[in-house]
């Protein structure tokens, strides 16, 4: 019985933020069908491991951690696709809807590792608060600031060079 009233929880919520997740998935991969891909296989293992999901009102960060650790998983199988991709869509410069408007800020934030490019997209893309990004993470509060912070010295660094 907790497993179909979860699914429901978890199939309605989904449905109400589906773009959310999708521009999620589509920060990390720059390619329309590999994002819907991963946000496919995120659908299907949230409903496989619905009797994760302790709280239902923790359903937005708890799907949220299952999109970036799928989106992550992905990256690391498919990494010389990614690359080659990406250069590939920088030539053609692609749609304009799915660009980020200051080309320089997006090449920094790609140069990240996935960890780091997490916690800049779901804080300055997704809007989350730290202690939010701290739960999606399974990390602790400290260490998502020291790692927001450090992050974000990198790239003012790295701008401020270019």
């Amino acid at each position: 019985m907790k497993n179909s009233i979860y699914h429901d929880i978890i199939t309605e919520h989904i449905l109400e933020r589906k773009e959310d997740y999708y521009r999620l998935a589509y920060s990390y991969v720059r390619n329309k069908d590999d994002a819907l891909d991963i946000v496919q296989e995120a659908i299907c293992k949230a409903l496989d491991s619905s009797d994760s999901l302790k709280n239902p009102s923790g359903v937005r960060t708890w799907f949220y951690r299952i999109v970036v650790n799928t989106s992550i998983d992905f990256i690391r199988k498919n990494r010389k696709t990614i690359c080659v991709e990406d250069s590939a869509l920088e030539l053609s410069l692609g749609e304009a809807e799915d660009y980020y408007h200051d080309i320089d800020l997006e090449k920094a934030i790609d140069a990240l590792s996935p960890e780091n490019k997490t916690i800049i997209t779901l804080r300055y893309f997704e809007n989350f608060k730290i202690e939010e990004i701290a739960d999606i993470l399974g990390e602790n509060i400290n260490t998502v600031k020291s790692r927001l912070y450090g992050v974000l010295k990198k790239l003012r660094v790295v701008l401020e060079e270019e």
